[in-house]
């Protein structure tokens, strides 16, 4: 639904199509083409594989389970949900698709369960990133079957640069909103707790560099899988950037165990396998040290060693299997 403050049809399409031009520019369409799926070929090869799977193997309606990935964008989702798409098993629903989302937000709850309910597939992989803060809300949504969530996360570094390359200054300026009172009923606002608004009230941003801002804003953002108690569910699993692109098909078969999937080298094919490289930006001091105690607590959430199953069905609730963090 569309809020009083936010632009009008002809502004939000002017921004995204000025910007999709800035991105093919600086890095190439055939990087755009990626990351965007828009490969006829590749999508045409994909729903024809789906389509085979519903007429041999689908479930009857009402019984798919959503999957949730959330997190952070810039977080390397994307690269998650490539890998679950290469899965027959699901129908995905990514935050460009018109009919689940309006703007990369849900069109609402109803919305949502009525395109669960009518899936064949044994998953709904829906990627509600603007609505991290309510995954909580969506795993206990009505009248569909018990679902999962996927938390991703990636080093802080590498994660606001790659936000500022994409997008500029953009999360110093929602906390700029947020700090001044006029960010209104936008999603980088919302569940905040007083707490989190002291802290975004207590720094300048007349001052703050954009990169500062996109490490205070992952700060803001990954502090609620702790804060709304994620970490102590069996139905979450907080999810390795660095893990995946080290271990892309150990990493790829312990995910599909969380799932109850079967593990297939497709789904891990598209991940190169490297070391990630650490390059430290020169964020102010006291972010630095919020963001280094937050990735302590990321790297250190307890794990299990259970033994990756392939039923190709999906796991019971209450059964989990933590993914390794490296």
């Amino acid at each position: 639904m569309r809020q009083d403050d936010e632009p009008s049809a002809l502004a939000w399409t002017a921004r995204r199509v000025s910007r999709h031009v800035r991105w093919a520019r600086e890095q190439g369409l055939r990087r755009l083409i990626e990351e965007d799926r828009l490969n006829p070929v590749d999508r045409v090869a994909g729903a024809w594989s789906k389509s085979r799977w519903r007429w041999r193997h689908g479930v009857p309606r009402g019984s798919a389970v959503p999957v949730y990935l959330v997190g952070l964008q810039r977080s390397g989702t994307n690269m998650l949900v490539r890998g679950l798409e290469a899965a027959p098993e699901f129908e995905v629903r990514n935050e460009n698709d018109r009919r689940v989302f309006h703007r990369f937000q849900l069109r609402g709850d109803d919305v949502l369960a009525a395109t669960i309910r009518r899936s064949r597939h044994a998953y709904v992989l829906v990627k509600p990133l603007c609505e991290s803060h309510r995954v909580d809300r969506l795993l206990a949504l009505p009248q569909v079957a018990p679902g999962r969530a996927l938390w991703m996360w990636r080093d802080v570094d590498d994660r606001a640069r790659s936000e500022v390359t994409k997008f500029g200054d953009a999360n110093l300026r929602a906390l700029r909103a947020i700090a001044d009172g006029s960010i209104g009923g936008r999603w980088q606002g919302q569940r905040l707790d007083q707490d989190t608004y002291q802290l975004i009230h207590d720094f300048d941003y007349a001052r703050m560099d954009p990169h500062t801002g996109a490490a205070l804003f992952w700060y803001v953002r990954n502090e609620l899988f702790f804060r709304l108690g994620l970490d102590g569910r069996d139905d979450v699993l907080l999810c390795s950037y660095d893990a995946l692109v080290t271990d892309p098909a150990g990493y790829t078969r312990r995910l599909c165990a969380f799932l109850g999937l079967p593990y297939r080298p497709a789904m891990s094919a598209h991940v190169s396998r490297r070391t990630p490289v650490r390059d430290p930006l020169p964020i102010d001091p006291r972010v630095r040290q919020l963001c280094d105690q937050l990735t302590t607590r990321l790297t250190a959430t307890p794990q299990s060693t259970g033994t990756p199953q392939s039923t190709g069905t999906p796991q019971a609730a209450g059964t989990r299997r933590t993914v390794d963090h490296g």
